[in-house]
């Protein structure tokens, strides 16, 4: 008998799987594996798993730079590059000084000036031709820091054909003779290293790739001690991830000098998936990823290395970068780039870590309960405890984001989201049969609206459902005193009835008691089913909260009073129940 062999999903046309053809003119495009065609037989990333951060080098002040519809000004490039200092970032790209005369100033005020910590180390992209490597060499001289001088070629076959007009021997040779002009220009420079980028390398024959990357490292002599970078961009983002990961490691297994090249990658996003790209990447061998805080960058964008760093984060593992206050890293990157970021961006958005939904909203307050009992039952602070909050993969307090947007509440909230938010802005806990009163109400207000409900609108409703009501009670307390005497007790009240007073005595019993027995003699007889106290605020100003569950009449309702006083807040709960 021969196995039986499932055709792929997209051939699959059963009941359940009608799908009719589009007018997409589909056929005018080429698989990425036409292509290009990786000698790759046996790969060993998807055993691997990310264990350290790679090297970050942020490309904002260049790539993510010439892409702005208004490119940064003098005072924005300053103060971006201040900011990823100020994050960690060890390794910059600055600029590409021949390109234009702001850029080479920018250069120069790094050299001239003690903008860049020591430590850092500034890198300046130019194309392979003599003079403009000549212009760039002039902007990095008298710098302290280390320097990288960062090469590029287009390498790819329509690249070759259409802008360059040449074949393989003369790019191969346009390749090395600016790697020679760079040599000539800087190889003597202490602290300048050199950088090689195939432009296109995903969309380049893979030998002829490998043979130009070996060349160039041969002809810098690159060694352990002065290794070269060898970055291979996914400049137009053209297959699967897994496509890319395989070439980074037939790349990574082939080069000559391995232990001489940093292996560098710098993925775009024209697909969507710059960061798959970039994580299988490293993965299959890459050492250091070139991108843009937020992933801005010519069309769809460089790789975001904001959300690469924080994914490791997430994952128990170092990013080495400082995103502890990530709305001022946001604020700083919008104003730099004039660019706003969405609210649904990987971690930075307005929205990331809030939840509308109910089922959302029930878990995460179940979580934060839970995350908080541990840490009283273990005696370790709640910062200090592994996370297990579901659906938020970080603690928001990580990147300085407060607990208050959280849990927000509109048309598609639930009663544990209401519930949470109530208490986390006003402090009042609702019993659970109460949670399901209460968003009976939030829920009606909200289709009303089709608005989101904030939480003072939700403080807004409780006290007009439960403490003040809708309309004018027809029952009143004008006054009221216990006493205790011998353990004897007794409670006299006058209720304000109908616009009259009806003054009762109870004995043997408390100022609740007797406020039920005085309602049942004027005719709104309320049962108390069950009575929760709580404290709002703290210290001396604290007020007290009682909320009522009874039964008048035929029905079965809640009710609130809130005072300075326990007893008080208790008899106008009972009181708001009668109606």
């Amino acid at each position: 008998m021969t196995p039986s062999t499932t055709p792929p999903t997209s051939t699959v046309h059963s009941r359940w799987n009608r799908q009719l053809p589009s007018s997409m003119p589909s056929h005018r495009y080429r698989s990425a594996h036409e292509r290009v065609d990786i000698p790759l037989t046996e790969r060993e990333w998807p055993s691997r798993t990310l264990s350290a951060a790679p090297l970050w080098v942020p490309v904002d002040l260049r790539d993510g730079n010439q892409a702005l519809a208004e490119p940064m000004d003098p005072a924005r490039k300053r103060r971006f590059f201040e900011l990823m200092v100020t994050m960690g970032y060890k390794e910059i790209e600055v600029g590409y000084p021949s390109a234009s005369q702001t850029d080479f100033d920018f250069v120069r005020l790094i050299a001239e000036t003690d903008l860049a910590p020591d430590d850092v180390t500034i890198v300046v992209f130019t194309p392979a031709r003599r003079e403009l490597i000549e212009r760039t060499v002039e902007s990095i001289r008298g710098i302290r820091n280390p320097v990288v001088i960062h090469m590029y070629t287009a390498t790819a076959p329509m690249w070759r054909d259409t802008v360059l007009g040449k074949n393989c021997d003369e790019l191969t040779e346009l390749i090395l003779q600016g790697g020679r002009d760079v040599l000539e220009f800087a190889g003597h420079l202490p602290g300048v290293r050199f950088e090689f980028s195939p432009e296109v390398f995903n969309l380049t024959e893979p030998d002829y790739v490998l043979d130009i990357c070996n060349r160039i490292t041969e002809l810098w002599g690159a060694t352990p001690e002065r290794p070269v970078i060898l970055n291979l961009p996914a400049t137009v983002e053209i297959a699967t991830p897994n496509v890319y990961a395989d070439q980074i490691e037939y790349m990574h297994k082939n080069l000559a000098r391995r232990d001489s090249v940093i292996l560098s990658v710098h993925p775009h996003n024209d697909r969507g998936t710059g960061i798959a790209c970039a994580e299988l990447a490293v993965l299959a061998g890459a050492q250091r990823v070139e991108g843009c805080i937020f992933g801005n960058g010519e069309r769809t964008g460089n790789v975001d290395i904001a959300t690469l760093a924080l994914n490791l984060h997430a994952q128990g593992i170092d990013p080495m970068i400082d995103f502890s206050d990530i709305d001022a890293i946001r604020r700083t990157v919008e104003h730099c780039t004039r660019l706003p970021i969405n609210e649904r961006h990987p971690y930075v958005g307005d929205l990331v870590y809030t939840a509308f939904s109910g089922t959302h909203q029930d878990a995460i307050k179940k979580g934060f309960a839970e995350h908080a009992q541990r840490s009283i039952d273990l005696g370790i602070a709640e910062e200090a405890l592994e996370w297990k909050v579901p659906y938020l993969p970080i603690d928001p307090a990580d990147v300085g984001r407060s607990y208050d947007a959280v849990i927000r509440v509109n048309s598609q909230s639930g009663k544990g989201g209401i519930a949470y938010l109530l208490h986390a802005e006003h402090g009042i806990e609702l019993p659970r049969r109460l949670q399901i009163d209460f968003a009976r109400h939030v829920q009606k207000h909200s289709d009303e609206t089709g608005q989101e409900v904030t939480a003072a609108a939700l403080l807004n409703i409780f006290r007009t459902v439960y403490i003040d009501g809708e309309i004018e009670p027809t029952v009143t307390l004008e006054s009221w005193e216990h006493e205790l005497r011998d353990d004897a007790e007794s409670t006299r009240l006058v209720l304000g009835v109908s616009g009259s007073s009806s003054h009762h005595e109870e004995r043997g019993c408390g100022p609740i008691e007797a406020l039920t027995h005085a309602l049942r003699r004027v005719g709104r007889p309320v049962e108390i089913l069950g009575l929760h106290q709580q404290s709002l605020d703290d210290g001396n100003a604290a007020k007290a909260l009682t909320l009522l569950e009874y039964r008048a009449g035929a029905g079965v309702g809640w009710s609130a009073g809130i005072s300075g006083s326990v007893m008080e807040s208790s008899l106008r709960a009972v009181l708001r129940a009668a109606g």
